[in-house]
């Protein structure tokens, strides 16, 4: 499914425009700058639990090959802002679950896209038969990912107690945040 939505932009230059962004699925020419944008949130190890050192193999495989559907959000010039996956949160009788995963590029944050990701990773998830959508492991210094997916109906429904070791303040809680989607 495609979506074509337009978002208000706030450029570095302190100029607003307004931006259409889609949101398709990732195709293999996508993967290189997908790439881009997310080996550096690994790599930081600020808020996925993937190891700093992870290969662009093994990314691959955790990005794309697991998950049943890898979505990217490109702008006019069809460059990727930012990209989520879909993906069965356990199998066979707790597989009407669903899990995601978002990354926006660097210099994309901030401009309502990781909203549109979600809201867009919703419709996704209830067109693909899912009946909630739950988030493992939303580490508790990601604060605007806390208020983010709270602001689109997510609830704590647990908090891991030092479950996420952050690499600048050392153990961290984690959060495991649902949702009952609307079918």
């Amino acid at each position: 499914m495609f979506a074509n939505l337009y978002i208000v932009w706030q450029t570095s230059y302190s100029r607003t425009e307004h931006v259409m962004i889609q949101i398709r699925p990732l195709e293999d020419r996508d993967w290189s700058a997908t790439w881009r944008i997310i080996e550096p949130v690994f790599r930081a190890g600020e808020t996925y639990a993937f190891s700093p050192d992870i290969t662009i193999e093994e990314a691959h495989k955790i990005w794309v090959e697991i998950p049943s559907s890898t979505y990217v959000a490109v702008d006019q010039n069809k460059s990727i802002l930012g990209t989520y996956y879909l993906k069965p949160n356990q199998p066979a009788l707790g597989a009407h679950v669903c899990n995601c995963g978002y990354i926006v590029a660097e210099n994309a944050r901030g401009n309502g896209i990781a909203s549109e990701m979600c809201e867009h990773s919703q419709r996704e998830a209830i067109a693909q038969g899912f009946k909630a959508m739950q988030y493992n492991l939303v580490v508790s210094t990601n604060g605007g990912a806390v208020r983010l997916w709270k602001r689109h109906g997510f609830d704590v429904i647990g908090a891991l107690p030092k479950a996420f070791r952050h690499p600048k303040v050392g153990f961290v809680d984690a959060f495991i945040m649902y949702k009952q989607l609307e079918t």
